[in-house]
Parts: C-alpha cells; structure tokens; sequence
C-alpha cells in the first residue's frame, strides 16, 4: 500500500475501518464464474421468484408505479404484513408495527441503527451471521461473543453465559432463532427466559426469525410473538427473501412499537426514502397468495435436509447435528485450522462452493456452512463431490 492509499484509508471512519471482509464474499467471488461449480456457500436456493410474484411487479410497472412513495411502505403491504403475521401466530398485529426496508439486511441495520451507539455493546451467540457484527461494527458498537457449544445435542446455548456477558454498557441481545448457520432453535422456555432477563433489565432485543417457517419439529419454531406484550423492547428484522424465492429484490421489513413510527419512518427517508413502488405489490401477492411457494421452498429444504445429513452421517472425521431449523448445515471437519483457505480449495479441488465457518466467529472455525435449500439431483452430485474429495484427504 501506498502513502497516498494509507492516508486516504486513514480518512475514513474507524467504524468504517473497523469492518471485516466476508469470508463468504471472499469465497464467493473467488469461485462464482468456475464452470459447473456447485455453489452452496449463499442463503439462497437455486429457484427463481416463481412468475405469481413477478408478474405483480411487472403490471406494477406497466400501470405506472415508479414513483416515490409512503417511507413506511404503502398501506396494501403494512395490512398485508399484519395479516399474514395475524395467521401465523393467531394474535392480533397493526399495520403501525411494519415497516417496509430494502432487505432483511437494512432492517438489521436500522435496528442497530435504532437501539446501538457509539461504544454500547450487543450480546451476540456465535457462530452467528457475520452481517450482524458488521452492522453494529458499522454504528461503533462493540460485540460481546457468546460461544455456542457443540457436542451430543448438537449446538447448544448456555443462558447463564449469555445473561452473564451482559454489562452496564450492553444495550441489546441479538437472538437469531433458527438460527444462520448452525441450525439451533431456541425452545420457548428458552424465550421465555430471554425475554424475562430483557425486561428486568431494560435491554432490547433483537429479533431474528427469518427462518420461523423452516422447522424440522413442527410447523413454526417458537416464537417471541406468542410472548411479547406491547410495552415490551423488541424489534424483529425480516424478509421475503427466503419463504418467497425473492433473495435478488432486496425487500424486507422492520416489526417495531407502533410509538416507534416517526423516528423509524425519519431513519428510511435517510438512509434510503423507502423501497421501490412496484416491488410492493409483489410483496402484497406473495404474503397472501404465496402461500404454496412457501410450502414448496419449505418442503425443498425438507428434502434437502435428508440428502446431506444422510451423506455425511457417520463419516468418520466429520461431526455435526442434524439441525433443528434454517435451511443450512454447519458441520466440522477433523483437523481443519483454516476454513476459510480449505474452502477456497474446495472451490479449486472439487468445484463446490461451501461457506468458511470463521465468517461466522471463532467458534465456526474448523466447520463449513452448506446451504441445502437446492434441487435434490444438485445436492447429491455436491455431496458426491464433497464426500469423494474428504476421502482422498
């Protein structure tokens, strides 16, 4: 590096600096234009948005939709929203609780936006999704890891250890659940003790329910909607990437206190003055008439599900657990220090693309997350590659 390119690094923020490159990306773009590569190191299946969806979109467009409109998201979509909420948990829901953003990864953004500033501190399990910690990162928060444990049961959250890393500067809990990467679903006595330790003292939480609907014992993982009362400090982030195929839209929403709505509605004019037009009515088709591509995407990872535990069950130099919930599998190879360099020769060696457990923190080191939300005859050629690559090891 250059003087000139250190001082201009220099210039910029230190919670700017301060962000790390993904380890996914870092993969990522290093495989993504490898002819017949497999790729399985993103959250996303190999489905495109099915044509109910788009042809929303497109007569959006043919009508005119292309200018600016409500911060908040239109009112079709905040009713939609509080409709499809209305069915899923049986409570009632507002349209004053939603609030439309550009993808999931906005809405986490202005969560922390919301609730962290600089210096506060965010309790966070880990191995966990490393855009949480860039979005704190990105505000000059700091996170306090709480390492999750592997073993019989799979990955497990000791509760003493997550309420004892909180301290007088935490300001919030983030709880993904099922959880991106490792699959663990909190129970709801779980949430019910997380909930009763953020009421007493005074923290918020931060609420990651993504993948509520991909639960392998039920129909819905337990939920902090069922628990939480009106008063209570919890924002959820959401999205309709994943129920609905739409990961490429960039569409997604904030749950918040309807008290809340002024300031949430000043952070969208300025960071973004909402989400395009004529994506709304798509979003308003797929939560009230997107019902059967839900269940497909749900029964796809089902399936998916099947193939790759079955293939790597009881393979010796391989540990996992059969994941409770989300659609990726997070599991350890014997011996590996550096996951991110051994996926970068899986890439090389075995044209499969698989996401480096230390982009999800030190706890993910030496494991490897799969997305199994992809056609059954993909996923087996990619375990047959997998699997034949870890014998010649």
């Amino acid at each position: 590096m250059t003087r000139t390119q250190h001082e201009l690094l220099q210039a910029a923020t230190p919670s700017a600096r301060a962000l790390p490159e993904s380890g996914i990306v870092e993969v990522f773009n290093y495989g993504r234009t490898r002819e017949g590569l497999i790729p399985l190191w993103a959250g996303e299946g190999d489905t495109p948005t099915p044509a109910l969806i788009c042809d929303a979109a497109a007569a959006a467009l043919k009508d005119g939709a292309t200018f600016y409109t409500y911060q908040r998201g239109m009112p079709p979509i905040r009713q939609a929203l509080a409709d499809y909420f209305a069915g899923l948990y049986q409570r009632a829901f507002t349209p004053d609780e939603f609030f439309l953003t550009c993808g999931g990864m906005q809405a986490i953004q202005m969560a922390v936006q919301l609730i962290v500033g600089d210096g506060d501190e965010v309790v966070v399990p880990s191995p966990a999704w490393p855009n949480f910690h860039g979005a704190i990162l990105s505000r000059g928060g700091r996170i306090r890891e709480v390492d999750m444990r592997f073993g019989n049961d799979g990955w497990t959250l000791d509760l003493d250890e997550l309420f004892a890393a909180v301290t007088p500067k935490t300001r919030a809990l983030f709880i993904n659940t099922p959880s991106n990467p490792t699959g663990w679903t909190a129970s709801q006595d779980d949430l019910r003790a997380i909930l009763a330790f953020a009421r007493e003292r005074g923290l918020w939480i931060i609420a990651d329910e993504i993948y509520g609907r991909f639960y392998w014992k039920g129909e819905l993982a337990p939920s902090l909607q069922t628990l939480r009362e009106p008063d209570d400090r919890i924002v959820f982030v959401q999205t309709f990437s994943k129920n609905w195929a739409m990961t490429g839209w960039r569409m997604g929403w904030l749950q918040a206190p309807a008290e809340l709505g002024q300031t949430i509605e000043n952070m969208i004019q300025y960071n973004t003055s909402g989400v395009p037009t004529f994506h709304q009515p798509a979003g308003v088709v797929a939560l009230s008439e997107g019902q059967s591509i839900a269940r497909e995407q749900i029964d796809r990872a089902a399936r998916g599900r099947d193939i790759v535990c079955s293939a790597l069950d009881g393979r010796e130099g391989v540990s996992f657990a059969w994941p409770d919930g989300a659609f990726y599998l997070l599991f350890k190879i014997d011996g590996v220090t550096d996951s991110l360099k051994m996926a970068l020769q899986l890439v090389d060696e075995a044209n499969l693309g698989l996401a480096p457990g230390a982009a999800f923190g030190q706890a993910g080191e030496g494991a490897f997350r799969l997305c199994y939300l992809r056609s059954p005859d993909q996923l087996e050629t990619a375990m047959a590659r997998l699997t034949g690559w870890l014998d010649k090891r």
